[in-house]
């Protein structure tokens, strides 16, 4: 814990010029401002105490923070009594999904599930896969923007599968260096680094020296790397080293994304893999964590399944689980997953969240399933039914296998800042995780005011100032003249989420406003349609600029 201390020590001594001069006390009577946010509590983002003062907007800029009370406003806004915040940064975000169309930034542009949270800048392209190119996604925000900001990695798994395909196997050394020119195309258009998905195909077919290779070409553009590791179960401790190795050897800022520890058997091991971190910190390496605040994690029920046996194509899978042989090996895969890994060793732990090609099963566990279709409740005949499902088509699914404790014990670590893993929803879209509509809000009303785990001004901290200062966001996450106006007002008293495992289309409580590049996209309490979010682009696009050729 003393290390911990330290850590966060250093990371705030980087704000402290912020803090010490954050008040003007002289009230400004000569300069007009669009907006006055008047008489609210400031929490700048540093993670300092808050303070009582008015907020002046002007254009898309935070221009003043003091006693405003003398100025001109085209709108002057009470806010005494509430929390006026950075709008938060989402470090891993689905904003963007390329193949899942109920999703996106691009059809359901007012996000106000993220909105209602607090939420003004959304980071996509995580766990390895993103757009590709970015340019034409970008180019669409652009013509017709969304409420938030909009910024991506590039994902390593969409490279990979742009050059190799699904293929298990190393890459050639032309193929390698046909990566490496994509890396570098989609760093010069924005990117602000490489996101690993490496329990993913096929980025579960990559070496690591493979990864280290392309984080060396992010980091000369001063790009960072954030990795959903190689296993967060049984190798997790391994999983972590190798995402340290990344950053070490790469050359580069590196990241542990939606940082768990899954399965019974690894339970309170999250002691161990922060030890690690900090063992790595100590020594220089630039790490640092992310992380939802629940304990259950959602993807698709693929992950039960070993990777080998998802090579290729969907004709390549159809002909292994005709072999009987080779159907029986990735049988007692998917037992030992379900077991020891995200099945958390209890078939009820594993619930559809979203089947397009059979919506009944949503909402539905598999011992629900089974059960419905007078099937045996086992393990081993869960695994027939993931083979089945995956036949068909695949679901995402949810899969209640971590530990409370250990979720609280990642929260509280210096480096952990909030995310949602979440993308954009609207109500009645299956029965997607809760992280969704609650991620932050649920931060501050269930685990800093009623856990009391946090204070409020660290927990507006991690959503605010460290993400944003994580990407070269300099100019956003805080509070202070010269900053975007990127702005949300709560009540500390009611915000809370409402999302539950149940009942998941639920928008969180208590966020009153919310300002994007000084617009208001929530106002009183209600979505105005207003989209001014902006598409924001790695700000050192030039590997010249980090002393790379």
């Amino acid at each position: 814990m003393k290390i911990a201390a330290a850590l966060f020590a250093l990371l705030l001594a980087g704000c402290s010029h912020q803090i010490a001069n954050k008040v003007d006390e002289t009230p400004i009577d000569s300069q007009h401002f669009d907006i006055v946010l008047a008489g609210g509590t400031v929490y700048d983002g540093s993670g300092g105490e808050p303070y009582s003062a008015d907020v002046g907007i002007a254009g898309d800029t935070i221009v003043a923070v003091g006693n405003l009370n003398r100025a001109a406003a085209g709108r002057r806004l009470d806010v005494s009594g509430l929390a006026v915040v950075p709008g938060f940064v989402d470090i891993h975000s689905h904003a963007h999904r390329r193949n899942r169309k109920r999703n996106g930034i691009i059809l359901y542009p007012d996000a106000e599930n993220y909105i209602r949270q607090g939420v003004t800048t959304v980071i996509g392209g995580p766990d390895g896969s993103s757009a590709y190119p970015l340019t034409a996604l970008f180019e669409q925000l652009e013509a017709a923007p969304a409420s938030v900001n909009f910024a991506s990695f590039i994902g390593h798994n969409t490279i990979r599968t742009e050059v190799m395909g699904r293929d298990n196997r190393s890459p050639s050394d032309a193929e390698l260096a046909a990566m490496s020119a994509k890396v570098a195309e989609s760093m010069e258009h924005g990117a602000f680094g490489l996101s690993t998905g490496l329990k993913y195909i096929p980025g579960a077919y990559s070496a690591t020296e493979e990864v280290i290779e392309l984080a060396k070409v992010v980091g000369r553009y001063g790009g960072i790397h954030i990795s959903h590791m190689r296993e967060e179960g049984l190798e997790l401790l391994e999983s972590v080293a190798e995402t340290i190795r990344i950053g070490e050897e790469g050359g580069l800022p590196t990241q542990i994304t939606h940082h768990k520890a899954i399965g019974a058997s690894m339970w309170g091991r999250s002691r161990d893999s922060l030890a690690l971190v900090d063992a790595a910190r100590a020594r220089g390496v630039d790490i640092s964590i992310d992380q939802y605040p629940y304990a259950a994690s959602s993807t698709g029920i693929s992950v039960l399944f070993p990777s080998w046996s998802l090579a290729g194509d969907d004709q390549a899978f159809a002909e292994r689980i005709a072999q009987p042989k080779v159907r029986a090996k990735i049988k007692a895969g998917i037992v030992q997953n379900i077991i020891h890994d995200r099945g958390g060793n209890d078939v009820s732990r594993v619930v559809i969240a979203q089947c397009d090609w059979n919506p009944s099963f949503n909402g539905k566990s598999f011992r629900d399933i089974l059960q419905a279709r007078n099937r045996p409740v086992s393990v081993q005949e869960a695994a027939e039914l993931a083979i089945e499902i995956q036949a068909s088509g695949g679901c995402q699914g949810i899969f209640h296998a971590m530990s409370e404790q250990d979720v609280e014990r990642i929260m509280v670590h210096p480096l952990t800042m909030i995310a949602s893993d979440g993308g954009i929803e609207v109500p009645g879209n299956g029965m997607p995780h809760p992280r969704n509509y609650g991620s932050f809000a649920r931060v501050l009303g269930y685990y800093v005011r009623e856990r009391q785990l946090l204070s409020l001004p660290l927990a507006i901290h991690k959503m605010s100032h460290l993400p944003a200062d994580r990407l070269g966001l300099s100019d956003r996450g805080r509070i202070a003249p010269g900053a975007k106006a990127d702005i949300a007002v709560f009540d500390p008293n009611t915000v809370i989420d409402r999302a539950t495992f149940a009942d998941p289309h639920q928008y969180a409580e208590g966020v009153l406003h919310v300002f994007v590049n000084g617009r208001a996209a929530l106002l009183n309490g209600r979505m105005t349609g207003q989209r001014f979010g902006r598409v924001l682009r790695n700000p050192t696009p030039n590997p010249a600029q980090k002393g790379g050729s």
